[in-house]
Formats: C-alpha cells, sequence, structure tokens
C-alpha cells in the first residue's frame, strides 16, 4: 500500500514564502516522477512543478521564478520551496506519485496553502 502525505501548508502574507513537504512510502519500486498540482476553490487542479527521479524539473509558467521544486530519493520525499506568494496561489497542495511497476499514480491528500493580501 502506497502512502502520500503532504505537511506543511498554512497562512502567509503576501511576499512570504513557505515551504511545503510530501513522503510517499510503501512502495517496492522506485517512484519515477513526482508533482505538486493545486486546486483553488471553484477551479480545476493544474500542474504546479514536476520533477523526474533524475531531477529534470518542470513549472507551470505562473510560478516559474517564485517555486522551486526539489528531492530526495532515499526518502521518497519531495519539496516545494514557494517565494514571492501572491494571493493568487491560494489553493489546496497536492502531491503525486507514478510508480511506472504498478502503472499507477498516487495522490495524497492535500495541504492548504492560503495566502493573504
Amino acid at each position: 500500500q502506497v502512502l502520500v502525505v503532504e505537511s506543511g501548508g498554512g497562512l502567509v502574507q503576501a511576499g512570504g514564502s513557505l515551504r511545503v513537504s510530501c513522503v510517499a512510502s510503501g512502495s517496492l519500486f522506485d517512484i519515477d516522477n513526482m508533482s505538486w498540482y493545486r486546486q483553488a476553490p471553484g477551479k480545476q487542479r493544474e500542474l504546479v512543478a514536476s520533477i523526474t527521479r533524475f531531477g529534470i524539473t518542470n513549472y507551470a509558467d505562473s510560478v516559474k521564478g517564485r517555486f522551486t521544486i526539489s528531492r530526495d530519493n532515499a526518502e521518497d520525499t519531495i519539496y516545494l520551496q514557494m517565494n514571492s506568494l501572491k494571493p493568487e496561489d491560494t489553493a489546496v497542495y497536492y502531491c503525486n506519485a507514478y510508480i511506472p511497476e504498478y502503472n499507477m499514480e498516487y495522490w495524497g491528500k492535500g495541504t492548504p496553502v492560503t495566502v493573504s493580501s
């Protein structure tokens, strides 16, 4: 049973910083792509950033230059450092882990981030 758990969300003022973390546990195989998604109230879930096992990253245009995704393969953990936060970054942030041997994606329950103006 693969379990994905996010942590680190909270309330921050505009212009501030926050780091969220995600740990994936229980897999018998290496985890390939890990990603952060977010879903704001009344909006669809969107990709924020992703990182492969080899460290190749991808970012949504809206967060480029402000957010940084990183990964610790030994701990199956990813981080999202969010700087220069804006009210429009307010959302529930979800972690996604893809395991090719299972051909499945696993989702966490999300961690809320609120940016006040």
